[in-house]
């Protein structure tokens, strides 16, 4: 039980962490070639990312959490 929350966990907030990574990566490899090293320039678009990806992902995370929490419920009686 224990690793099915981790798995799904891990499923859940991979879309999410991995678009956010992706744009940091990309925004810091720009910021390597053009010299600039301002703190906002990877803060904003990780944030819009982020945000942009749950808008995207978000019923699809849901589905799987509701799931995994069926999963539990139905569960619950083969535990004792």
């Amino acid at each position: 039980m224990l690793s099915d929350l981790f798995w799904t966990g891990l499923i859940v907030c991979l879309p999410v962490l991995g678009l956010t990574m992706l744009v940091g990566l990309f925004i810091s490899v720009l910021q390597v070639v053009t010299q600039v090293q301002e703190m906002s320039l990877t803060f904003v678009p990780k944030l819009l990312t982020a945000g942009a990806a749950i808008v995207i992902f978000g019923p699809w995370m849901l589905k799987k959490l509701g799931q995994f929490a069926t999963q539990l419920w139905t569960g619950i009686p083969s535990m004792f």
